[in-house]
C-alpha cells in the first residue's frame, strides 16, 4: 500500500532537510505506527503521503503508484483524520458530514451514510446541534467519521483517540481494528504509547526526520527490557510488606528458588520485565512524551 525510499523533503526556504532519506513499506491490512517526539517529522511525512506537499526527492509510492502520478482521485482512495479538528462550526455534525460527502462527486454511492457513521462513534443523538458548541471529544469523533466516509482503502489518522474518555476511545479503537479485519490499512501517528502498543503491528521511530528503528511493539519491549521475571509474595500475615523477588528467565522452571517461593508463600503477581513501548519511545528518541 506504501512503499517510502530514501525520502527526502526540505520546506521553501530552508537550507537542511526536514525528511532525511527515510525508508519504509507498509503492506495491505497493516496499522502501521508512526512515532516520534513533536517536530520530528511525523506530520511532515503524513501531508507528503496524502499528497498535500509534493517537491519531494527519493521515491514515494501509494497503492502501487508513484505518488507524482496521483491527482485528486487518490482522495476516492484515503481517509484522513487530522489531529486538530477543523469543522464548520456553524452546521451540525449531520450537515457537516452531508457536505463532505458531496465532495465525493454528484450522486457519488458512499457505503456509509453520515447518519450511519454518527451512530457508530456514538454521536447519533446530537446530530442537529451545532459543532461549534461540541466538546473536544465530540469534534474528534465527528473527525473520525469523516475520514471513514468514503470506505477508504488507506486510513491515515493522527491522534485519533486524543480528548476522548476511555469508553469512546475504546469505540474507536475497536472500529479501527474493524477497518483493519476489512482489509484497510492504517498509517497512525500518536503520542500515545497504550494505543500504539494496543493497535499497531508495526511502529517506526522518526527523529529529526530520521527513522531509527522499525520493528514489532512486542519485539522492541523484548528487546530493550530485561530476561526476567518479577514475583511479588507476601510471606507473613495480610498487612505484612509483601516481597519482591526477581529471576532470570533462563531455566526459570528448574529454579528451585523459584519453584520453593510458589510453593511456600502467597504470590500477589508475576510479571515479566519487558520494557514498555514508551520507554522504549524516550529511549530511542531521547525525548519524554508530551
Amino acid at each position: 500500500m506504501i512503499d517510502v525510499q530514501d525520502l527526502c523533503y526540505a520546506y521553501p526556504g530552508q537550507d537542511e532537510d526536514t525528511i532525511r532519506g527515510i525508508s519504509f513499506s507498509i503492506a495491505a491490512g497493516e496499522i502501521f505506527g508512526f512515532l516520534g517526539p513533536s517536530g520530528s517529522g511525523k506530520s511532515t511525512t503524513q501531508k507528503l503521503l496524502i499528497g498535500l506537499l509534493r517537491n519531494y526527492q527519493g521515491k514515494l509510492q501509494i497503492m502501487d503508484r508513484d505518488a507524482h502520478t496521483w491527482d485528486h482521485r487518490l482522495y476516492q482512495h484515503i481517509g484522513v483524520g487530522f489531529e486538530l479538528p477543523n469543522h464548520f462550526s456553524k452546521l451540525t455534525r449531520l450537515e457537516n458530514l452531508q457536505l463532505f460527502a458531496s465532495f465525493y462527486g454528484a450522486g457519488a454511492e458512499l457505503p456509509h451514510s453520515p447518519s450511519e457513521l454518527l451512530e457508530r462513534v456514538g454521536l447519533q443523538d446530537a446530530a442537529k446541534q451545532r459543532v461549534g458548541e461540541y466538546s473536544k471529544g465530540m469534534k474528534m469523533r465527528l473527525n473520525f467519521a469523516r475520514a471513514l466516509l468514503n470506505n477508504p482503502s488507506l486510513l491515515f489518522l493522527d491522534e485519533p483517540t486524543a480528548g476522548l474518555d476511555p469508553v469512546n476511545a475504546k469505540i474507536i479503537k475497536d472500529i479501527i481494528r474493524d477497518q483493519q479485519q476489512q482489509g484497510k490499512t492504517v498509517f497512525l501517528t500518536t503520542h500515545n504509547m497504550h494505543d500504539a502498543d494496543e493497535l499497531c503491528n508495526r511502529v517506526a521511530f522518526i527523529v529529526e526526520g530520521e527513522l531509527s528503528l522499525i520493528d514489532e511493539p512486542a519485539v522492541l519491549k523484548l528487546r530493550h527490557g530485561q530476561q526476567s521475571v518479577e514475583v511479588i509474595a507476601r510471606p507473613g500475615e495480610e498487612y505484612t510488606q509483601p516481597d519482591v523477588h526477581c529471576f532470570e528467565l533462563d531455566q526459570l522452571g528448574s529454579n528451585q528458588q523459584f519453584i520453593d517461593l510458589l510453593n511456600s508463600n502467597t504470590v500477589e503477581s508475576i510479571h515479566s520485565q519487558e520494557a514498555t513501548l514508551e520507554e522504549v519511545f524516550i529511549k530511542t528518541t531521547g525525548a519524554r512524551l508530551t
